[in-house]
């Protein structure tokens, strides 16, 4: 019998899952193994915490798995790809491979199929693939870079926001609520802290920027939806390329977008906005409700021994 490790390695957490040739056979969570979201110690000792309680609840010797499919966001920058290479290779037995998470939750979404998945979460990417089998993305260079509509962009152009808000003499409530989350005594301090090396973690601010935005906070509101629609804009340029691509080789071509990831899923304002954007540029888009589960993605790549 053979067996496939499937892992979804987040910038908070890392979603393993253990399956045969049909069916799961265990399920884990751990923090992140992502180096760029944490010490190679910290990362080590989560994948070891997954792998022993994987190992102990199914019996299966981690030496035993046929391929381990990885998604991960990064899975281009060394310090992640080498990393994750060099630390599942030593302790899991078969072939490894290592794919882009927003790939991974792409075959959860259209296995075989056109269309378009959006990530969003503590980053955020959006992929496509089209009639003729190739991956196309849009965003996805990290938090300096990109990440529109991601937790880290909420909480980072909220402080910026509720800045120059202060500086147009405009109200919001982002202020004082922010002072009091970080637990610091004055703007001069909130300051310092904001721009700190290393900074502080803006993904962290983000419940609280939607729970203003959700009370009628102007300024909040704007910061949420302009992220909803930043990342529409990019899924606008995946169809545009898919358009061209299947056009061609379909007629009746129906853009189709899913969704994954806690902003998809738990912010409704976000994805409100996305899919109002998306619609705006194409009108016939196919919205999936709810959220798409990456790993059954990774464990389907996994199960086809590795081709796309």
């Amino acid at each position: 019998m053979s067996f496939y490790l499937a892992l979804d390695a987040g910038g908070t957490k890392t979603d393993y899952v253990l399956a045969d040739e049909t069916r799961e056979l265990v399920r884990v969570r751990t923090g992140t193994i992502k180096r760029m979201r944490t010490d190679a110690e910290t990362a080590a000792a989560n994948l070891d915490s997954a792998l022993e309680q994987i190992q102990q609840r199914s019996g299966v010797s981690m030496r035993s798995i046929t391929r381990t499919c990885v998604g991960t966001a990064g899975e281009t920058v060394p310090l992640v790809a080498d990393w994750l290479r060099t630390s599942i290779t030593a302790r899991v037995g078969g072939e490894l491979l290592l794919l882009g998470d927003v790939e991974i939750a792409l075959d959860a979404a259209f296995p075989n199929e056109t269309g378009v998945l959006v990530m969003g979460g503590t980053g955020s990417n959006v992929a496509g693939r089209g009639a003729d089998g190739r991956l196309t993305t849009a965003g996805g260079y990290g938090p300096a870079l990109a990440d529109q509509g991601s937790g880290h962009r909420i909480g980072y152009q909220a402080l910026r926001a509720m800045f120059l808000a202060r500086d147009e003499g405009r109200p919001t409530r982002l202020m004082d609520e922010v002072l009091e989350f970080w637990n610091v005594s004055s703007i001069g301090r909130l300051i310092e802290f904001a721009n700190s090396v290393p900074p502080p973690d803006f993904t962290k601010l983000t419940e609280l920027v939607v729970r203003l935005a959700l009370d009628g906070d102007e300024v909040a509101l704007a910061v949420v939806e302009n992220e909803g629609r930043e990342l529409g804009h990019l899924v606008n340029l995946v169809l545009r390329r898919l358009e061209r691509v299947d056009a061609a080789a379909h007629v009746g071509w129906v853009p189709k977008v899913a969704f994954t990831g806690s902003i998809m899923e738990k912010v409704p304002l976000v994805r409100r906005a996305l899919v109002a954007e998306v619609t705006r540029v194409f009108p016939s888009v196919q919205a999936r409700d709810g959220v798409v589960d990456p790993l059954e993605g990774a464990v389907w790549r996994a199960r086809r021994n590795g081709n796309g």
